[in-house]
């Protein structure tokens, strides 16, 4: 192990490796936003000293405590496709106790999480990751990844939208960068588009059709990046090989 420097007044170990936070996401605990929560609540202990800052680094040798549960050592990088129906939270645990993602996966899965989320009422392809440091890299904008919906709405379709969603709007002091929406087909007053966003902020499609005066009344997404849906049931999950993972993503 390193020699290591301790300072009583601040609780920190500092010394080379991997930053702790990080070493607790890549073992699927939590994502590495979580797991710095935890750390900063004291749980965490290294070599038997509770630590609190996030700026700490560790060996793999190093003896890591969460919640006084040992770390275990690092599982291989796993990714999954899953086709998520509607109805489902994308959250652990709901504090309304509604239906989640994770209550329905199959029980031979590891523990994972979400690579960002689809809404209640939005179905389609998630990621599945057991590394929380991965997930954190999959959601980066910076990665400039296109994910694609097929979207159904009601209401009249206003001439000006699509060019207006290309252009990039601005609803209630929040900026949404440019999204291409191609009208599809339309049927009365329901349309069915394809729409396409690199960015994805919370609930956007629905509140960028709000904005229009057209209500999503079916939400599905196709592909996040370079990641497709394609003819996976709903509700049934598929293992990314590791080779496309790492042909895709610099781990």
């Amino acid at each position: 192990m390193a020699e290591k420097l301790y300072n009583e007044s601040v609780s920190t170990i500092t010394y080379p490796g991997e930053r702790l936070a990080k070493r607790i996401a890549r073992a699927g605990i939590c994502s590495r936003r979580e797991a710095e929560k935890l750390i900063e609540e004291g749980k965490v202990k290294v070599g038997g000293k509770t630590v609190k800052s996030p700026a700490l680094n560790v060996q793999e040798s190093d003896s890591i405590t969460v919640n006084g549960k040992l770390l275990q050592e690092k599982e291989p990088v796993r990714l999954w496709l899953y086709h998520k129906p509607a109805g489902l939270m994308t959250t652990h645990n709901d504090p309304e106790g509604r239906p989640t993602v994770f209550d329905k996966l199959p029980k031979n899965l590891p523990r994972v999480i979400s690579v960002g989320r689809l809404d209640l009422n939005s179905e389609g392809l998630l990621l599945l990751t057991n590394d929380g440091g991965l997930a954190r890299k999959l959601e980066l904008p910076s990665n400039g990844w296109i994910r694609r919906y097929r979207v159904r709405a009601y209401g009249g379709v206003p001439e000006s939208m699509i060019a207006a969603l290309k252009d990039g709007v601005t609803i209630d002091g929040i900026q949404y960068g440019s999204v291409e929406a191609a009208l599809d087909s339309q049927k009365g007053d329901n349309s069915w588009f394809t729409v396409s966003l690199s960015e994805g902020k919370n609930r956007e499609i629905r509140r960028l059709f709000e904005h229009f005066g057209c209500k999503v009344s079916r939400l599905m997404r196709l592909s996040y990046g370079p990641f497709v849906l394609g003819s996976l049931p709903k509700g049934e999950v598929k293992e990314v090989q590791g080779r496309v993972i790492k042909s895709f993503i610099k781990l």
